[in-house]
């Protein structure tokens, strides 16, 4: 028998803190710089979340896992 060790690579920063950083902070772009993404976070800060529209698209990929830090793995629960 084979043996089948699976090791899912996560970040080491965290699904809820990205979320209310988002929610109370995204149109500053507080949750793309906690996860790294500094360039996406600079422009949200002076677009103001991209004219108050994109940060709402990541609050959805942040709860369903579809939002990655800036090594490009999902956020740890």
């Amino acid at each position: 028998m084979a043996n089948s060790n699976y090791v899912t690579v996560t970040s080491d920063k965290k699904k809820w803190v990205a979320f209310w950083l988002c929610l109370f902070g995204g149109v500053f772009g507080a949750h793309q710089f906690y996860v790294g993404h500094y360039l996406t976070g600079f422009l949200y800060f002076f677009t103001c979340g991209c004219f108050f529209k994109c940060f709402w698209w990541d609050l959805p990929k942040i709860l369903c896992g579809g939002f990655k830090d800036n090594s490009g793995a999902c956020l740890r629960r």
